[in-house]
């Protein structure tokens, strides 16, 4: 490689991360739209969390075919870019093959990385048949239309090519070992693709140069590209399952937070020594400026991390009671939303430097509806489900509350509940003194 292909690739290596980097501080812009909450208890807890379930996969294997996939395809992707720091030193110096000098064990790792290669080709196949051929229920959703199911094919598409690419540029490369090609160390063991090196065999060593650097450029400028599409993708999962399963809720599954301020003033009314007209202390808490949530800026940082962890797989909705009964809720789609909204005022705030200029939407309304939030029987089925610990009912609870505290909208049968409950001290219409009749009907 001359001195100009270095530079090219230090140029393009640049690029690359560089806007890779821009995407990321928009993205923790973005998460950082949301409201503080603390996730810094129980450390160990949490870091065993992370490990189980997005290093361990551990959730994913309950469904186990679609679990054993999707194990191949992650350590085989992971794994397989371990060479890319073998790429990235060969593309600044000028070697090749810089980690030959490993001998037998560099002969190893190339050849497991070749079956990795082939098992990720199969894996993915089988994807997509999924997808596009059985075409199972979760996958032909109506919140799966449009970008979202064009968005899933796209990624599949881009593993295939950078395996072949992959495969492709070791059987070159095996090609012009056995030509003796001057430059081309003999390293490497290549179980896959010395079916592949046969088809160079009747080329000449610069001919088989031309097409063996044409695969390495495609190949490392392919993950460059698939790195910086990762932002516009839900494959955003891979890099943010982390942290998502490190910071997710702890408390019991049915546990809901209450609201602090709240809490004070019910323990003020109960409290016969308080003077409710007394000023607060100067360290105490004000009360919000809004109960509950209408917008993204409402909700949690943690939520809205949710919301760009969502692997759009649809586990979530499948397992929903409501979405199999019919109605109109999809637990996938709250987080689709969600982050979609969020999207809009990033954009928002990108074309009014840094600024959110009000553009009279809400993420409720606008994007969700108050039919699919009552809709939830808050059973935590799509808790439970997801594999990467996101919580879809959190932000459906919060944005229930908004409609009940601030706009008093919630559902006739529950008001009437709440009215009940209020005036006989149980939900139902009978009078405090007949709440023990039931006992003697028999």
């Amino acid at each position: 490689m001359s001195y100009i292909d270095n530079i090219l690739f230090a140029i393009l290596l640049g690029l690359g991360f560089g806007y890779f980097a821009l995407n990321v501080k928009k993205l923790i812009r973005n998460i950082k739209l949301g409201q503080d909450v603390n996730r810094s208890d129980n450390p160990k807890e949490r870091w065993a969390n992370m490990a189980m379930i997005a290093l361990g996969q551990s959730k994913m294997v309950k469904r186990p075919v679609a679990g054993i996939l999707h194990i191949i395809v992650y350590v085989g992707f992971v794994i397989i870019n371990i060479e890319l720091l073998e790429i990235i030193i060969d593309g600044l110096f000028g070697t090749h093959r810089v980690f030959a000098f490993m001998g037998g064990f560099y002969d190893v790792l190339i050849g497991s990385f070749e079956i990795l290669a082939f098992l990720v080709l199969v894996a993915v196949l089988a994807f997509l048949t999924r997808r596009n051929i059985i075409k199972l229920k979760r996958f032909i959703h109506n919140d799966l239309k449009g970008w979202p199911k064009s968005d899933a094919n796209y990624i599949l598409y881009f593993e295939i090519v950078l395996m072949l690419l992959f495969l492709f540029l070791n059987g070159s490369d095996l090609a012009l070992q056995m030509k003796d090609a001057p430059h081309y160390t003999k390293a490497g063991a290549f179980p896959i693709s010395q079916f592949i090196a046969p088809l160079f065999e009747s080329m000449s060593v610069g001919t088989l140069i031309i097409f063996e650097r044409a695969f390495w450029w495609l190949h490392i400028a392919g993950i460059l590209v698939f790195m910086n599409y990762l932002y516009y993708s839900k494959h955003l999962h891979i890099l943010l399952a982390f942290p998502n399963t490190y910071f997710a809720d702890l408390n019991p599954k049915g546990k809901f937070d209450n609201l602090e301020s709240v809490t004070k003033e019910v323990k003020l009314m109960m409290d016969p020594n308080a003077d409710p007209f007394a000023a607060p202390a100067p360290d105490a808490d004000a009360a919000p400026t809004k109960f509950g949530a209408s917008d993204v800026q409402d909700l949690n940082w943690v939520q809205l991390l949710n919301a760009y962890t969502c692997t759009e797989c649809g586990r979530c909705t499948s397992a929903c009671p409501a979405n199999i009964t019919g109605k109109k809720l999809s637990p996938r789609k709250i987080m689709m939303d969600t982050r979609d909204r969020m999207e809009e005022v990033g954009k928002n705030m990108d074309a009014n430097k840094g600024v959110f200029v009000p553009d009279n939407k809400t993420l409720l309304n606008d994007y969700i509806t108050p039919e699919e939030l009552w809709a939830c029987t808050s059973c935590n089925a799509c808790v439970e489900e997801c594999p990467v610990n996101i919580s879809p009912l959190s932000i459906i609870m919060d944005m229930r509350r908004y409609l009940v505290m601030e706009q008093s909208a919630a559902p006739m049968s529950l008001n009437a509940m709440m009215t009940n409950v209020e005036n006989n001290g149980a939900p139902w219409q009978y009078s405090q003194q007949d709440r023990l009749n039931w006992k003697n009907e028999n």
